[in-house]
């Protein structure tokens, strides 16, 4: 929790006893539904928590804007970022079934009131529309951009809120980014957060 504090002060006395509350929570259910790596469980808030709020450190989202996760598994970036903005509604989405069962069950017992889930693959997403999708290391960029398009809603030409997939990604894009066709804005984690684990960790915005 000390490494979220570090770059971030000013939660409300809310805010800092949901986000608190998740280790023991995400402890409890991943020996019941496996959806963390247990080696990542000592650095939790580090490699999960802190690695989500990269989109928040970039990024303000308004209580009119609406955002899904696609393939939130069990719940990041979603649930980090719903904690960081409780006016903005989040739509976190994923195929597994049990994995959405950890992310009810996480949000309920921290009184996170602005998620919904829906379990379905992304495609299968009708008649609903999202201002922002975001992601984590979930597919390629060619997917993800792919998957995306259709459920977002247009952008008018005066609009400064954040829009289209922000993405957080791993590694060497070069390659991946070429075979998208996409020229997505690209931040390096460590530029936001000084840590050694965020190095070769990128944001990535395609507009």
């Amino acid at each position: 929790m000390e490494i979220v504090l570090k770059y971030f002060d000013d939660f409300t006395p809310t805010q800092l006893q949901q986000l608190s509350a998740l280790k023991e929570l995400y402890t409890d259910w991943n020996s019941k539904i496996n959806v963390i790596s247990r080696k990542d469980m000592d650095n939790f808030y580090l490699h999960h928590v802190l690695h989500s709020l990269t989109i928040a450190a970039k990024f303000e989202f308004t209580p009119t804007m609406q955002i899904v996760d696609l393939g939130c598994g069990g719940g990041f970036p979603g649930i980090p970022l719903a904690i960081f903005f409780p006016d903005t509604p989040f739509h976190l989405v994923d195929s597994v079934n049990k994995k959405l069962t950890v992310v009810k069950e996480v949000a309920n017992a921290i009184g996170l009131k602005n998620i919904t889930t829906q379990h379905s693959r992304v495609e299968e997403i009708k008649n609903r529309k999202f201002d922002v999708v975001i992601s984590r290391a979930v597919a390629p960029l060619k997917d993800l951009w792919y998957w995306s398009k259709p459920i977002l809603n247009k952008r008018t030409a005066n609009n400064k809120q954040p829009y289209g997939l922000i993405c957080l990604k791993g590694g060497d894009l070069a390659q991946e980014i070429f075979e998208s066709n996409c020229k997505p804005h690209i931040w390096e984690v460590t530029k936001v957060f000084n840590e050694d684990y965020f190095e070769n960790k990128f944001l990535l915005n395609v507009l």
